[in-house]
């Protein structure tokens, strides 16, 4: 029998068809749906095929590591850094919610996404990393998403499970945000977007919804763990499509731009929103670009004799 429970994203108009289907009344009993198929029909369709290129170029035992020249806009100055994404297969032990140490038949294939930024504001440096573990045969929300900073000043620590409802744990230096602990109803998750567009770029969020923000931007903004309203669009060409959501609420938008054809790389991305202090905050950009893409099973390259390989990426 399937666990609802685990069907973390199904579509509510989908799943109020199937039970009306299952329990209608109906004249020939014969040709009702049972449970069992019911059942059956609402897996399948949550089911997201897995093609013999995703294989090919996913799971050949290495990790699609991509450097970036980053700009990133903070107390109202462009500061020059540097950005990492690193995309990896990886099997997911869904109860303990980390990564299986042991082959089990629960545990989920994820793609997980660590993004990292480093960058300095004046004679102090900024170093920030997200996760993010994406169901890559399941179509649901991302199972779990961390973020943390660091900075001279101090450190955050956030972390979104993906259970009956997103449960999230905040723990911050700053006295008005300190310990912290959300449940929040689902929604889609600004930070499983990098990996929608790796896997399946026909299953991004469009129009009018809410989403919840990157945690990242929100505690780098010191805004509420919620919702916020946001308008998702998508634009394509043969060579490049451009993915963007604009916050009205917050003055934020995020742009994405990808290689339209697969793998769809991730070419570049720019953020918008009010930067600076007080009433001289005003919008800045913080944008990324390409540099280089190094495909490698980097946790074996960890000798001094590997330090050449970020010469590979720019870094």
């Amino acid at each position: 029998m399937i666990q609802l429970s685990r069907l973390y994203n199904a579509p509510g108009a989908f799943l109020t068809a199937v039970l009306l289907i299952s329990y209608a009344c109906d004249r020939k009993p014969v040709q009702a749906s049972s449970p069992e198929s019911s059942e059956k029909t609402v897996q399948d369709a949550l089911v997201r095929p897995v093609s013999d290129e995703f294989k090919s170029y996913w799971f050949a035992g290495e990790a699609e590591i991509s450097s970036f020249e980053l700009q990133q806009a903070r107390y109202g100055e462009i500061r020059d850094g540097s950005s990492v994404l690193i995309f990896v297969t990886e099997p997911f032990n869904p109860k303990k919610q980390v990564k299986a140490d042991e082959s089990n038949p629960d545990n989920l294939q994820v793609l997980k996404l660590n993004h990292t930024k480093n960058f300095l504001t004046g004679i102090y440096p900024y170093s920030i990393m997200s996760s993010t573990f994406y169901p890559i045969s399941l179509r649901q929300h991302a199972v779990k998403v961390t973020a943390s900073v660091q900075e001279w000043c101090g450190h955050v620590y956030t972390q979104l499970n993906n259970r009956g409802s997103f449960e999230i744990v905040s723990h911050s230096y700053f006295e008005q945000e300190a310990d912290q602990e959300v449940n929040l109803e689902k929604v889609p998750l600004e930070d499983e977007i990098w990996t929608q567009i790796r896997l399946a770029p026909g299953e991004l969020p469009l129009d009018s919804l809410e989403m919840l923000p990157s945690l990242e931007y929100l505690r780098l903004a010191h805004k509420e763990i919620k919702a916020y309203p946001a308008v998702a669009t998508l634009t394509q060409t043969d060579s490049l499509s451009d993915y963007e959501l604009s916050y009205p609420e917050l003055e934020r938008s995020l742009r994405i731009q990808f290689q339209t054809a697969f793998p769809h790389t991730i070419e570049s991305w720019t953020e918008s929103y009010k930067s600076g202090f007080g009433p001289d905050a005003r919008i800045m950009n913080s944008t990324a670009k390409r540099l280089k893409t190094l495909k490698t099973p980097y946790w074996q390259k960890n000798g001094n004799k590997d330090v050449i390989l970020r010469d590979s990426l720019g870094l």
